[in-house]
């Protein structure tokens, strides 16, 4: 199964890449041995973040239509809110996005958070694996919009984008929320509103000390999403940063966390958190309970 679902894979079958996603999202058995046949990755990955109610979504459409128009193959995957109820995504990108649902060129796949607190799916990394090997020109992760937890895509996207609305105050939280390190490509979108120049005016002084200490240019672009309105200026801006992040160590850095990740969730895999919080309670019970002798069992 997993042979030839590699082999349909890497000609673009978009049939063959939805149910590979679906058996690594419920762990089936061999899929650590698919992953490790997988090419070297060929393919960038873009991730749109940002505080909810910033268009991130619209823009991610907008985005697609913009390479998709060029004849290019876009990959995308939307990660959702969990439904509480069943852990299954409660937004549904693909029908948002419905007008690219039939378009040989673009595939989308909308994932649920399964409660990961960092605005990602917790296989995303196996999962983009997989996509960077089906053969697209362009691949894009819209995260949750959770705000300060959301950082987390900085250590999988090659290029980051961080989409903002010039609205008071926005300045603030967005420093708040760490967003302000993790962006490679700052995004002001709604740019027709009125305080629209002062906000990137504002922005550009409080980037200031970053534009020197960085390696590469963090580029801030103005976009209305909806009118499709800088999102050549905004495509041009990412590929030039990809450009780029092959001539500098941030690659290095990028895969450093992936696997740091991976080797951290591969150790974890066999705590059953139920089974520790049993255990705690009894060792609880002896009156010279030490937390981090207790822990030394499970090191």
């Amino acid at each position: 199964m997993w042979q030839e679902l590699s082999a349909d894979i890497l000609t673009g079958s978009h049939k063959a890449l939805a149910r590979a996603i679906s058996l690594i999202e419920n762990e089936v058995p061999g899929y650590d041995l698919f992953l490790q046949q997988l090419p070297a990755p060929q393919t960038a990955v873009t991730g749109i973040t940002g505080p909810p109610g910033a268009g991130k979504s619209t823009l991610t459409d907008a985005l697609i239509g913009e390479w998709a128009g060029k004849g290019k193959k876009v990959g995308v995957i939307c990660v959702d809110p969990s439904s509480p109820f069943n852990m299954g995504a409660l937004l549904g990108d693909r029908i948002r996005m419905s007008e690219w649902y039939n378009n040989p060129n673009v595939f989308i796949r909308s994932l649920a958070t399964r409660g990961a607190l960092g605005g990602l799916h917790p296989r995303i990394i196996e999962i983009m694996s997989v996509m960077q090997a089906a053969g697209f020109d362009h691949l894009i992760v819209e995260t949750v919009g959770v705000g300060q937890s959301e950082i987390e895509i900085a250590g999988l996207a090659d290029t980051t984008v961080v989409v903002m609305v010039p609205e008071a105050g926005d300045e603030i939280q967005t420093m708040k929320a760490g967003l302000m390190e993790i962006a490679d490509v700052f995004v002001v979108n709604k740019s027709d509103r009125p305080d629209a120049d002062q906000f990137v005016k504002n922005l550009r002084l409080m980037l200031a000390p970053a534009f020197h200490a960085a390696q590469q240019e963090i580029r801030i672009i103005k976009t209305m999403a909806v009118q499709k309105t800088g999102l050549p200026e905004l495509a041009a801006a990412i590929e030039a940063h990809q450009h780029e992040l092959h001539h500098s160590d941030r690659r290095q850095w990028l895969f450093t966390e992936k696997a740091w990740q991976l080797i951290q969730q591969e150790k974890m895999k066999y705590l059953d958190k139920r089974q520790l919080k049993q255990a705690l309670a009894n060792a609880m019970e002896e009156p010279d309970f030490n937390l981090f002798r207790f822990i030394q069992q499970y090191l």
